[in-house]
């Protein structure tokens, strides 16, 4: 690739603003794109507004770039109507200029499993956010082997860190991070390999920059696996008081769906908390360095932002 902007579509969400700030601390020419142009940017870091669902806005905020992060997160209720659009938007963006994309994924189209997930898992999604999240990389892949633009997926389980949203993290880790009683859906000695996004974030910029990451998933990598309820103790300084806390059943979960938003738009992926929730990222570690940040270290960053926060 001869040129070497990055663009970050998405750039004000949880992922997007982790990449835009590993790019530049690390010296890349960063285009931040989003609806509005952005005025909290790291110096250096250019803003440029444009409309996700309109591939020729796309297309002039993206000019130029080498890769395109995909990193747009509908509201739940737009994903059916926006998130293939989007999409299609996002490849025909990139291809009109050459650039590749990096599509920041999660691991919902694996459904129900009995083992660690790799990139080898037949997906088999049991959910309506699922079968959308299979139809996208098939979009995506489809895409890449037709030739409309090259591009790489990175699949991370269940996130954490700041201005994440997730069932692991404000009702859980934020939860007991200001000593109030955290919420946990599903069973909390199950081993689990959540990942911390700032880990998400540089495994998606190691495939931005491999030349032979493409046209293929990728799992980026976790620690070894954990438990929610090891992972909740490094959230509060004393260490050696157990951290009690609220269990919630998938069928307790979908009836707080009624009154309680991010149970009602989670209830149908509690599953993935009541069976072993683990990647298996060796094709990742193989092929790159990888360094994934200890959970001690990521949920006591987690935590102390939380600390800080006063509306997260």
């Amino acid at each position: 690739m001869s040129n070497n902007i990055h663009a970050v579509i998405g750039a004000t969400g949880a992922t997007g603003r982790v990449i835009v700030r590993e790019l530049n601390a690390r010296g890349t020419e960063v285009r931040a794109v989003s609806r509005r142009v952005q005025t909290d940017l790291p110096a250096g870091v250019a803003s440029v507004a444009a409309d996700a669902l309109d591939a020729a806005s796309l297309r002039k905020a993206v000019e130029g770039a080498s890769v395109v992060y995909h990193c747009v997160m509908p509201t739940f209720e737009n994903w059916q109507g926006q998130f293939p659009r989007i999409t299609r938007a996002i490849i025909e963006a990139a291809g009109a200029v050459g650039a590749r994309v990096v599509f920041a994924d999660d691991t919902w189209m694996y459904g129900k499993v009995d083992g660690p997930m790799s990139e080898r898992t037949a997906e088999s999604p049991v959910s309506h956010k699922g079968v959308l999240r299979a139809w996208l990389g098939e979009m995506l892949l489809t895409a890449h082997h037709r030739g409309d633009a090259e591009v790489t997926i990175g699949r991370a389980p269940e996130l954490f860190g700041p201005h994440v949203g997730s069932l692991l993290n404000a009702s859980f880790i934020g939860a007991a991070a200001r000593g109030k009683r955290p919420i946990y859906i599903g069973n909390p000695d199950l081993p689990i390999t959540p990942m911390f996004i700032d880990d998400f974030a540089r495994g998606l910029i190691a495939l931005a920059e491999a030349d032979d990451s493409t046209g293929r998933v990728w799992m980026i990598p976790t620690p070894a696996p954990t438990t929610a309820r090891e992972l909740v103790q490094l959230a509060i300084p004393e260490k050696d008081r157990p951290v009690r806390f609220s269990r919630i059943s998938s069928r307790t979960g979908k009836a707080l769906g009624l009154v309680w938003p991010l149970a009602r738009e989670g209830a149908e992926m509690i599953y993935q908390f009541e069976q072993p929730f683990v990647i298996d990222a060796s094709d990742f570690t193989t092929r790159f360095e990888a360094n994934p940040t200890p959970y001690a270290e990521s949920v006591r960053i987690t935590a102390n932002w939380y600390r800080r926060s006063r509306t997260a």
